[in-house]
């Protein structure tokens, strides 16, 4: 068995144990991971999932998912090929085409009011279509992404196609290969080799500008149409992963570039900054003039400037600015492929320096996702009800980290991780952020989409990281996974219900909406919130807990239909504070939960005080070892500090006694390191990485 077909047969399990786990069709787990992991890799924003098809008659059509991005006026529509034969099974042209069509019809009847009339109103076809027809001038481009578990036997770029009402569209499939590429190989995602010719331009005039060991930079005058083109055919993909979260968050396009380039292009090359931009690999070409050019880029990444790459699209589009003339200066490193895993994320970290990203920097690497991973390796749970022995849950900080753990690991070993991890015992940073969230409680944020809610729990958990480290502890660990316990318990209940299975739709709108409801009466009553300790101990939901959501969550379901008369669509009407603000104040018939299942604001106190005194007195050793091991770098960090004027009296005297391997600092300079390495890490030169 190939490589390939392994990875389908794991995917197929994990269609399967998705399904059970959520009560949902297979059809359904199939969309919700190539949704999260398209996302991911720059294809598609969050989604809302909307299956409906018409067979049959002159037009049939069919659309599983839409999204509209207000900012940059594109709209998301995406259909599913999900096939459940066991075998791998091949994705051919004309199937595709077919798919393309039947989308088309769906966006082209979409703006017909006929058409939307018809719809039922809470039915997953009004809900991709109402945006539609009433937000056309949102709309300035349109992006039509193919979902598949079969294979293309040979790879399609994203291809522009005919308009669909007058605006243009592109093309692309999001197949098998696509899909274990990105989550199974662990590798990049599919990379964009950009071969200028075959999309209407010249070779691009270049200046060797530098040359090293590792690395080669060009710099460019970029035509600004150029520029547009190809993100109008990749999109988000052509922005490294930092600078693309951050523009998914972000509220307004550059209105100054905008304006630039409609009123005054002749100065947008004198008053833009231009953009960053890394490569694996660049074929260069002499014009007939000798100029140096470059002809074709491959693995092509915007890691700072963003926000003027999709603010020249956005004048294109909106404002119709003539971009003929106008050029973009960009610095491109070609970097070596075995070293863009290391350099690329420094380069985008260094570029981004003058205009910090404190949220888009909040990935994998940020302390507090390192200190969830270490609690997560060495804390135990309970055992759960008739086990003899406890298990740990998994806190996977970068994609693949789970899986990479029994990679290769033998039949006896992968049995013995599972029992350790289970796999439903996993819990990734998107994950955290939603649990954290509905908890907060914020539901209303937690329906805007994985994105945004990431984006609103890193925020606020940088911020707490910044004033008080010792707050993230194993008591904030382990009430985090009791959160995930009860969350993904609910999700399951309700997706396995009767009163569901009769009308379903917003099950995640519901259980987010349901358990924030729990915690919004119990604060209100006085308490802190939900005992989660409690949760933690029996690794299960405590009966009285169970009664009070199964009682309240069809509740939930009907009140977040009852959206006001002016609102049509329940989605969108799930996202907004005036949703939560009613429910919130909505008497739902439920029990009293008893008080051994709620937390006093003292016990709460007294929890966090003395968990964060033990995690003070952790991180004291914790930073011993370090300075153990930084030993013999200490000349090294003094001179990176000092280049970049860090350095204190305190640090400075502290780094030179390490470099004689003195370890007797006082407490302020002990205090002056610390304030020392987090300012380092903040600039991108974090001290461990050395």
């Amino acid at each position: 068995m190939s490589a390939l077909e392994d990875a389908f047969a794991e995917l197929r399990n994990e269609l399967l144990l998705e399904a059970d786990a959520t009560g949902e069709l297979q059809a359904d787990a199939f969309f919700n991971l190539y949704a999260a992991v398209a996302s991911e890799a720059g294809e598609v924003i969050d989604l809302e999932h909307t299956p409906a098809r018409r067979e049959g008659g002159r037009n049939p059509w069919q659309v599983d998912g839409f999204a509209i991005d207000v900012d940059r006026g594109t709209l998301y529509v995406v259909v599913c090929d999900f096939r459940s034969d066991p075998e791998l099974q091949t994705l051919n042209a004309a199937h595709i085409d077919a798919l393309l069509k039947r989308v088309r019809t769906f966006v082209e009847q979409a703006s017909q009011p006929s058409f939307v009339n018809e719809l039922e109103d809470t039915g997953p076809a009004f809900r991709a279509a109402y945006p539609i027809f009433s937000q056309p001038a949102a709309v300035r481009r349109v992006r039509v992404v193919v979902f598949s578990n079969a294979r293309m036997s040979t790879k399609r770029p994203p291809q522009a196609a005919e308009e669909i009402m007058g605006r243009p569209v592109t093309y692309s499939v999001f197949d098998f290969g696509r899909y274990s590429e990105a989550v199974f190989a662990r590798s990049a995602p599919q990379p964009i080799e950009v071969v200028f010719g075959e999309i209407g331009s010249e070779p691009v005039p270049c200046l060797l500008a530098s040359s090293g060991g590792d690395y080669v930079s060009y710099l460019v005058a970029l035509p600004a149409q150029l520029l547009a083109d190809i993100y109008g055919l990749y999109g988000a993909r052509l922005l490294e992963q930092n600078v693309r979260t951050f523009l998914q968050a972000k509220t307004k396009v550059n209105r100054g570039i905008i304006e630039t380039l409609r009123d005054n292009p002749a100065m947008f090359f004198a008053y833009n900054n231009g953009l960053t931009a890394t490569a694996s690999a660049v074929t260069t070409v002499r014009r007939p003039d000798g100029q140096l050019a470059i002809a074709s880029v491959r693995d092509l990444q915007i890691v700072n400037g963003g926000q003027t790459t999709a603010s020249i699209l956005y004048a294109k589009d909106r404002s119709r600015a003539d971009l003929a003339g106008v050029h973009v200066q960009m610095k491109l490193s070609v970097v070596d492929p075995g070293l863009v895993e290391e350099l690329v994320p420094r380069i985008s970290r260094f570029a981004n320096t003058q205009n910090r990203i404190s949220e888009a920097d909040f990935f994998s690497s940020h302390p507090f996702h390192l200190a969830m991973e270490q609690i997560s390796r060495r804390v135990g749970a309970p055992p759960r009800p008739g086990a003899l022995s406890g298990s740990k849950w998994f806190y996977e900080r970068a994609r693949g980290q789970f899986r990479d753990a029994i990679a290769y690991a033998s039949s006896a070993q992968k049995r013995k991780h599972e029992l350790e991890f289970p796999r439903a015992q996993l819990i990734d940073k998107t994950d955290l952020a939603k649990f954290e969230t509905t908890f907060e409680p914020r539901p209303d944020i937690v329906s805007r989409g994985a994105q945004k809610c990431f984006m609103h729990f890193a925020a606020r958990t940088a911020e707490r990281w910044r004033t008080g480290q010792a707050g993230f502890n194993e008591v904030w660990y382990r009430n985090a996974c009791a959160k995930a316990l009860v969350f993904r318990w609910t999700d399951r209940r309700i997706g396995s219900s009767d009163w569901y299975a009769a009308d379903r739709g917003y099950k995640s709108q519901t259980v987010a909406y349901t358990l924030a409801w729990l915690v919004d009466r119990a604060v209100k009553a006085g308490w802190a919130g939900l005992n989660l300790q409690s949760v933690w101990s029996s690794q299960d939901v405590p009966e009285e807990l169970a009664l009070a959501i199964d009682r309240l969550a069809p509740q939930v379901a009907l009140a977040i239909r009852d959206a006001p008369t002016s609102t049509r669509n329940v989605g969108e009407y799930c996202k907004s504070e005036l949703c939560w603000e009613r429910l919130g104040r909505t008497d739902f018939d439920v029990p009293d939960l008893p008080e051994h299942l709620l937390l006093g604001k003292e016990e709460a106190r007294d929890q966090r005080k003395a968990a964060a005194a033990v995690q003070r007195i952790d991180y004291e050793v914790g930073f011993d070892t370090l300075l153990v091991e930084l030993a013999g770098k200490a000349e090294l960090i003094r001179s990176i500090a000092a280049k970049r004027q860090m350095l204190s009296p305190k640090s400075s005297g502290a780094l030179q006694k390490l470099a004689r391997s003195q370890f007797a600092i006082s407490p302020s300079e002990r205090k002056a390191l610390q304030t020392l390495f987090t300012r380092l890490d903040e600039a991108g030169a974090p001290v461990t990485a050395l």
